[in-house]
């Protein structure tokens, strides 16, 4: 029998350290996909990125002596549908980062927890109000700044392989929001380790059904790229899942934004891009928008637990 999960411990600063690093090595898994530009099929990148994600998690749960309960679930359909709408949240997603330059792949990228917003007051009647869904709004109008430059009427200035990322990455965003809606259910009456490992495991085998649309035999960097990937990928998800036992998710969750940072420096540096002013733009309305959300649940939450002070029965 598997011991209880660890209680909270509120220690912010080890809670932020660990957000920070996973975010590093996030960067990191997708530096080294972009790496291999159109050399490799979107499906053949999620798979290696899932299956090698599982070596990490399975080490650590093995660890905890917890890896046997991990498979045990009464929602094995709920856990299948997550791995589809994360495939393909994830194919399209790295179709897009080896067509877009890096900061405004990132930058389109926060779109995903401005429609979860959306997506959770439409399927799980969630309550948003108006503070929220004016901020959801100026959020969306920051992507729709990043997006508009790449669309244009005049075909002598016209890029498709741009455009065709920008609504790849937009569209990998949404399914990445619907993803969270589905984690959000399964929570309800599945463990965290379960839907962890059964997200690798199906996404691994639905990725692995591209097989048929033509994988490439990669060369031994390649190769190297897409192990590191999903190594990457898993320990940054087990740093992810650590650092909200430390701090409460509105102390963590304005750290996402460093990426942002080292995604135009990465840009820069290792692929020689040219950062426009209009990603930049854009990306600054996103993130205001994202951190005022933050600030506003954080806000709520201590007005609920006030509340529920004054109520609670007096010993």
């Amino acid at each position: 029998m598997s011991s209880p999960p660890a209680a909270p411990v509120h220690q912010p600063m080890i809670g932020i350290g660990l957000k920070v690093l996973s975010v590093i090595i996030f960067v990191g898994m997708q530096t080294a996909l972009k790496t291999l530009g159109e050399t490799i099929p979107a499906g053949q990148l999620v798979f290696f990125r899932s299956f090698f994600a599982l070596v990490p998690v399975v080490i650590y749960l093995a660890y905890l002596g917890e890896f046997r309960t991990a498979l045990r679930t009464d929602d094995i359909g709920g856990h299948f549908l997550r791995g589809i709408i994360g495939v393909t949240s994830m194919g399209l997603g790295f179709f897009a980062l080896s067509r877009l330059p890096y900061p405004e792949w990132i930058a389109i990228s926060y779109a995903s927890p401005l429609l979860t917003v959306i997506f959770a007051a439409l399927f799980l009647k969630e309550t948003v109000r108006a503070y929220r869904w004016a901020a959801v709004l100026v959020g969306l109008f920051g992507i729709l700044v990043v997006a508009a430059p790449n669309f244009t009427l005049t075909a002598e200035h016209a890029d498709p392989d741009r455009a065709y990322g920008i609504l790849a990455s937009i569209g990998g965003a949404a399914f990445a929001a619907i993803a969270m809606i589905q984690v959000r259910r399964l929570v309800r009456k599945e463990r965290t380790p379960t839907i962890v490992v059964y997200f690798s495991l199906t996404s691994s085998l639905v990725a692995l059904s591209t097989i048929v649309f033509g994988w490439v035999w990669p060369n031994p960097a390649q190769l190297a790229a897409l192990v590191i990937s999903g190594l990457c990928g898993g320990v940054a998800q087990l740093l992810l899942t650590a650092c909200y036992r430390y701090a409460d998710t509105s102390t963590i969750a304005p750290f996402e934004y460093t990426s942002m940072l080292l995604a135009i420096a990465i840009g820069v540096q290792f692929f020689g891009e040219t950062i426009q002013a209009t990603t930049l733009i854009g990306a600054a309305i996103v993130i205001g928008s994202g951190v005022f959300i933050i600030y506003r649940e954080h806000r709520l939450g201590i007005e609920r637990r006030k509340a529920r002070r004054v109520s609670s029965p007096q010993g």
